[in-house]
């Protein structure tokens, strides 16, 4: 064994990790990175073709996140339960990867090369005829059927492969005192794939956007697959040369870890819930965050279409927002959020995320309903209404994703240390089966009833209806806080 020595006080925040360890660390770290890149094109790509493609919108983004990703990431985590009993995990890992990666590659050099001809135009121009203009964002997802497949697999990308894939072996193959100081710099990997995207995107979608979108989609793919078999080959080093040094994997501690259940369904999460008010008050916070993001979003993306018409300029902005994304909360972390956490406490860097969130979405609510008061105010600056609008809303999804990174994830993890072991990990699989996804899917919900039932079929008409939902979000999300913390503070006292 090595001869691990204590680290100083200095050592031990700014890197914590000993020499020999790197052969386990830096292939995990990259492997982070390279999945998390291809979820920042994809991501890029994905509402491009969705929000800019010709009779659709922003309004198809809820439709697809709340009734087909849900479903569809529902039964994937279940076949994956079942699949896993019969395959071993590496080959079910290059078996997804690979899947991802043939769609993917169909989808560039088939599907959307040919997708004027692939899309039922008549059929669908018969059905919005049938029902009307209101719902066309519905008859969208048809008429574009190989973007909207392309969109869910992009969505389920973040999904399977980061939390399922990468997660599960980083946690079947890392043990505690390791997760401590090595889960920080695999955060680290992701925000800075964040902050590579951008040039990525933007420099192949201006070098040849004066060729065709699809051009540049089909070379940005081409960088998807790249990516994904470094990936692949990533897991296969750590199988072949890692894992088979009992420096770095333990089998037996390995299994150790499944005596308890760590898959949970919908339906065994929402009863695992019911059993503790700490983990409630937990889920609440995750599903606030979740609820109040998504019901800014879609308005945001819709201005920014109206701004941004083409494509082209579309995927280059989504790809400069990642890059703004990843240097904001990398900024946040490294200067801003472990001080707030040492001087202020857990409560204090808790209350920070809805805070920020809510003020900032509230005001970018209130410009979109009142554009023409805007005008004087824009005038001075030099440009248009619509401008300012689209600019602040993409402030606003900066600050909301950076203070998720930085302050959001830190203090939901940090909530499950008091916990004994069971709930720590029944707990954590109930709060990221019904939280993530209730708070997610719950707004695209909302906006559906609120587009199709009392909107005249666009997101634009129910502004002011959107702002008394995420003052309840957001009051919610911080109650839960306050409660929260008052939990914590029981378990503290009953501990000592």
């Amino acid at each position: 064994m090595e001869k691990r020595v204590p680290f100083s006080k200095w050592r031990q925040r700014l890197w914590p990790i000993y020499s020999f360890e790197l052969k386990k660390l830096l292939p995990l770290f990259f492997m982070k990175f390279f999945i998390s890149l291809n979820y920042g094109i994809l991501t890029a790509l994905k509402d491009t073709v969705v929000v800019t493609s010709k009779h659709s919108g922003a309004e198809v983004i809820p439709i697809l996140k709340g009734w087909i990703v849900l479903p569809i990431a529902l039964f994937c985590a279940m076949f994956y339960s079942k699949l896993s009993n019969l395959f071993r995990r590496s080959h079910l890992f290059y078996g997804i990867i690979v899947v991802f990666m043939v769609f993917f590659m169909i989808y560039a050099f088939v599907l959307f090369p040919n997708s004027e001809s692939l899309s039922p135009h008549q059929f669908s121009d018969r059905l919005v005829t049938m029902i009307g203009p209101k719902f066309q964002h519905w008859v969208a997802i048809i008429r574009h059927w190989m973007h909207a497949l392309f969109f869910v697999s992009a969505e389920l990308w973040g999904s399977l492969v980061i939390f399922m894939l990468f997660w599960g072996f980083s946690n079947e193959i890392t043990h505690i005192n390791e997760a401590k100081r090595f889960y920080t710099l695999f955060s680290a990997g992701g925000n800075l794939a964040a902050i590579a995207t951008g040039p990525i995107v933007c420099y192949f979608t201006k070098k040849y956007a004066h060729i065709n979108i699809i051009f540049t989609q089909q070379i940005l793919l081409l960088f998807v697959l790249l990516f994904g078999l470094i990936i692949m080959g990533l897991h296969f080093w750590i199988c072949r040369y890692v894992l088979k040094d009992v420096r770095y994997f333990d089998p037996s501690l390995s299994a150790k870890k499944h005596k308890v259940k760590t898959k949970l369904s919908l339906w065994q999460g929402v009863k695992y819930l019911g059993k503790s008010k700490y983990l409630r008050y937990l889920a609440i916070m995750v599903i606030g965050y979740g609820l109040t993001i998504n019901l800014i979003e879609v308005t945001w993306k819709a201005h920014l279409k109206l701004y941004l018409p083409t494509a082209a300029e579309f995927q280059s902005f989504m790809g400069t927002l990642s890059t703004c994304v990843g240097l904001t909360a990398t900024f946040l972390a490294l200067f801003i959020g472990s001080n707030v956490f040492r001087k202020f406490g857990w409560k204090v860097s808790a209350m920070i995320p809805p805070i920020a969130v809510g003020i900032s979405g509230l005001f970018f609510l209130l410009f979109v309903m009142n554009k023409t008061k805007l005008t004087a105010m824009t005038a001075f600056i030099g440009i248009s209404p619509l401008a300012f609008i689209a600019f602040f809303g993409a402030f606003q999804n900066i600050l909301s994703k950076a203070v998720k990174y930085c302050f959001f994830d830190t203090s939901k993890e940090m909530a499950f240390i008091p916990l004994d072991q069971e709930a720590k990990v029944k707990g954590k699989a109930a709060i990221d089966v019904v939280g993530s996804r209730l708070g997610k899917s719950g707004a695209a919900w909302l906006q559906i009833f609120l587009i199709d039932v009392l909107g005249t079929g666009s997101i634009l008409s129910v502004t002011h209806l959107l702002i008394p939902l995420v003052i309840v979000a957001v009051l919610g999300w911080g109650r839960s806080i306050l409660s929260l913390d008052n939990e914590r503070e029981k378990i503290k006292e009953i501990s000592t």
